[in-house]
């Protein structure tokens, strides 16, 4: 029986560690069916739950996993059943809607003998040590929490020590002690038998300090769900490098220009609010001749149709000129009254960097998406992609995905997920300068193909 990992990400930047695979903007069962067709070991299914309250990131998960379980009978039924292994990809610094989207995926698609936390994400520099998880700043080890990610005003947490944190999150339903810890002495060895002891979901954290740790701990779990066992996983990126297993991405990094459309100027669109992306945006402008338009949010509650107008007529003239510009909200994180009142404010700025791709002029080369939920919405939204290829990373812990051929407005306009938390404060600039390069002539698809040629199919 063919296994398949299907990771239900709670915003696109989840396949930036990987290459060749789809990702699915919408989850109905006719599109999931093509997905588990698809010759990637791989698939991930973009909930955007992260940009959702509890209940409505519940609902979302719950009808992925109802449609995923049709999606499935259906390949059974015509001979060609599938082991899914699933895997709720979320934020590497803990933040998202945990223990909800596990409990929800386990009570629609359970029982399972284990769910394991990996949030280990070593390109963004996040390991766990001790069941301590760490951002790596300047090379030194900080606890999460006690960087600007622990004050999130919605995922906020007062403790990086993994059996803790599921404690707080479960508001004391599964307790410290009932937390199964999982250190680096374990993933480095034999850990086959205490995987085979697993039962009725037990909680398990899991050190990692380098991607040779997890690849040794998934080859002895891939063996113990292939004897049975069932493991759902909520992880950062790097359990499904580990996971997938994949040969090296076919387009190195560097060569990404290859996709830029005639050597055009590209844009840059961030809705990321963090201080790693405002310095990001500091530097791109100081380092490149990129024009830099402020998307006044203050002016988007005056007058929204105005504000379009006005930068629309900005981007063209420029972008005529063969000048990139980068559009960027209002900086900082607004402080406000209620979760509630928070999220109904991040939904109209979404809704407005929607309009703003829709808008963008059709011959940019490219475009370079900074931010998790833009990302998601720039694809399902601003460009109405159903599915994305991803080509791989042009940067780590940045993928690119191209639009089809035949797209409306875009075709083949290559698109570059950025997170929020990623990269240095120089990561964006170098970004835009390997875009920047891109040749005259068009890119050739052949790569698209070549990447897929190289894919392989767990099980058999």
């Amino acid at each position: 029986m063919e296994t398949k990992i299907i990771a239900i990400d709670d915003d696109p930047t989840g396949s930036q560690t990987v290459h060749g695979c789809l990702l699915l903007t919408r989850w109905d069962p006719d599109t999931l069916v093509e997905a588990l067709q698809d010759p990637s070991p791989l698939f991930f299914v973009l909930s955007n739950t992260r940009g959702m309250d509890a209940e409505a990131a519940a609902a979302v998960t719950r009808e992925i996993c109802v449609n995923l379980r049709t999606a499935l009978t259906r390949e059974a039924e015509r001979g060609r059943p599938v082991q899914p292994l699933m895997v709720s990809r979320s934020d590497s610094t803990l933040r998202g809607h945990y223990p909800v989207e596990t409990d929800v995926i386990a009570e629609e698609l359970g029982p399972f003998d284990a769910h394991f936390l990996v949030p280990a994400f070593f390109e963004g520099g996040r390991i766990t040590r001790d069941g301590m998880h760490y951002l790596l700043v300047d090379g030194e080890p900080v606890p999460v929490h006690e960087t600007e990610f622990a004050r999130d005003s919605v995922f906020g947490f007062g403790t990086a020590f993994l059996p803790a944190y599921v404690e707080e999150k479960t508001g004391g339903r599964i307790p410290v002690d009932a937390v199964e810890r999982f250190g680096l002495a374990d993933v480095r060895g034999d850990v086959r038998a205490r995987l085979q002891g697993l039962t009725g979901n037990r909680c398990c954290v899991v050190d990692a300090e380098e991607q040779a740790d997890l690849d040794n701990l998934c080859r002895q779990l891939l063996a113990a769900a292939a004897a049975g066992k069932r493991f759902l996983f909520r992880s950062a990126a790097s359990l499904l490098t580990s996971l997938a297993a994949l040969p090296p991405q076919p387009v190195a990094a560097g060569d990404m220009a290859a996709f830029v459309r005639g050597g055009r100027p590209g844009v840059v669109l961030m809705g990321s609010h963090v201080g790693t992306s405002s310095r990001q945006l500091d530097t791109l402008i100081a380092q490149t001749d990129v024009l830099s338009l402020e998307i006044d949010l203050q002016r988007m509650l005056a007058d929204e149709d105005a504000l379009l107008r006005d930068l629309a007529k900005r981007v063209g003239a420029s972008v005529s000129a063969g000048r990139g510009v980068v559009l960027y909200t209002s900086r900082g994180e607004r402080r406000f009254d209620t979760k509630a009142e928070r999220l109904a404010f991040g939904d109209r700025v979404a809704a407005l960097l929607v309009r703003i791709v829709q808008g963008l002029p059709q011959d940019i080369g490219f475009l370079i998406s900074k931010g998790g939920i833009t990302s998601n919405d720039t694809l399902s939204k601003g460009l109405a992609l159903r599915t994305a290829r991803v080509l791989g990373q042009i940067r780590a812990g940045c993928s690119v995905v191209r639009c089809p051929e035949d797209h409306p407005r875009q075709p083949s306009l290559p698109v570059v997920i950025f997170p929020g938390n990623v990269g240095g404060d120089e990561a964006l600039a170098e970004t835009y300068r390997i875009l920047a390069r891109a040749p005259a002539a068009a890119a050739d698809p052949v790569p698209v193909a070549a990447a897929m040629a190289g894919m392989g199919v767990l099980g058999a």
